[in-house]
């Protein structure tokens, strides 16, 4: 099968869209005509050579289409399905049957090889293989071969919701509603700080507002996200360029400090800030990558008094069931999502890349005619 996508031939080259053959799919994969495909932090990042890919390669690991075709034996599809792409993870490990498939022990095999797991690729082109299995499914093109155990059939759309833009509810969305759901787990009236107010962050804090956190504070400099945020739930936002005392700001705000922080930045600066802004006892999730390889130095006594640094990944979630509580929270008015999206149709990927780079967009997401 014939495909279009965004190849690149190397660590910060230019999207080229070209043309490739997709391999028959195999007993646990399906074929996914893409309507939509976010562009997410990571995809640059990973463009840019932070994880180490072989080349030529494929990005994109916020996919949602329609089931084309179906391997030998899968029956949990079937052709015309439609489905939201995340991640992939085995299904069968102790981490994914204990609940927490982000943690799946094959998950690096599976989501950042840029082959299956047996070493045969998804993609060629003129007889030479192209990378993808990025996040099991490479969805940066006009179709994708994706694992059955990473795409979440959505039974039926609510009425104003489109496929091309659930995507996002595969990663970045999950990851930040995710990390208050299930990891935080507040109880209504707690406080949470969220730093940084990209898609990440952003869905923290609509998560936060259905879970009844209060007060729910936003830290940011890009002044349109901080707009977006105190629309989505912040009771205050704060300019950390622009606070003379940002623990201050926030002491006053929280009185003894937060409950809760979620740090969406990863910098060595912002991971002290969000753990120093946390009341004793509190928990710090921090969530934002900047390279594999990240070192960050915190004050022990911020720790010894009690308080919780946690990493998180994928917001701990299992897609199958937070994808479908997202779209249903969406249903009743308490997660409008569709808010932080843009549109770009798919030839402008560098467009929505740089868009997304910059802050002037919170999620782009390319759309397929």
């Amino acid at each position: 099968m014939k495909a279009t996508v965004a190849l690149q031939h190397g660590p910060g080259s230019p999207f080229s869209l070209e043309p490739v053959e997709l391999s028959r799919p195999a007993a646990d994969e399906v074929v996914v005509r893409m309507a939509g495909v976010g562009v997410c932090h990571t995809d640059w990042t990973a463009a840019a050579g932070t994880v180490p890919l072989p080349t030529p390669f494929v990005l994109g690991h916020e996919g949602a289409g329609t089931v084309t075709a179906v391997g030998p034996g899968v029956n949990s599809l079937a052709i015309g399905d439609q489905v939201v792409l995340s991640f992939d993870a085995c299904r069968i490990c102790p981490q994914c049957t204990a609940g927490h498939p982000a943690y799946c022990v094959l998950s690096p095999a599976l989501n950042y090889s840029g082959m299956r797991p047996d070493g045969t690729t998804t993609m060629s082109q003129e007889g030479r293989p192209v990378h993808g299995s990025w996040f099991g499914q490479s969805s940066f093109g006009t179709h994708a071969l994706a694992s059955v155990r990473n795409a979440v059939k959505i039974p039926s759309l609510p009425e104003g919701l489109s496929l091309d833009i659930l995507g996002p509810l595969g990663c970045g969305v999950l990851t930040g509603a995710g990390t208050v759901m299930n990891v935080l787990r507040p109880r209504p009236g707690q406080s949470i700080a969220v730093f940084g107010l990209g898609t990440v962050g952003l869905a923290t804090v609509m998560a936060a507002a259905v879970a009844g956190c209060r007060p729910i504070i936003g830290i940011d400099p890009n002044p349109r996200r901080r707009r977006v945020a105190d629309d989505l739930g912040c009771t205050h936002t704060l300019d950390p360029d622009a606070t003379d005392d940002l623990d201050w700001a926030l002491a006053e705000i929280t009185g003894a400090g937060a409950d809760f922080t979620v740090d969406t930045v990863g910098s060595d600066t912002v991971v002290r800030q969000a753990l120093q802004a946390l009341r004793t006892p509190g928990v710090c999730a921090t969530l934002g990558l900047q390279s594999m390889e990240n070192d960050v130095t915190i004050d022990q006594g911020h720790l010894l008094m009690g308080r919780t640094l946690t990493g998180v990944i994928e917001g701990d979630a299992d897609p199958r069931i937070l994808v479908p509580r997202l779209i249903d929270l969406w249903r009743q008015g308490r997660f409008p999502f569709d808010r932080l999206v843009r549109r770009y149709p798919f030839h402008r990927i560098e467009d929505a890349v740089e868009a997304g780079r910059t802050g002037t967009v919170v999620k782009p997401v390319l759309v397929f005619d």
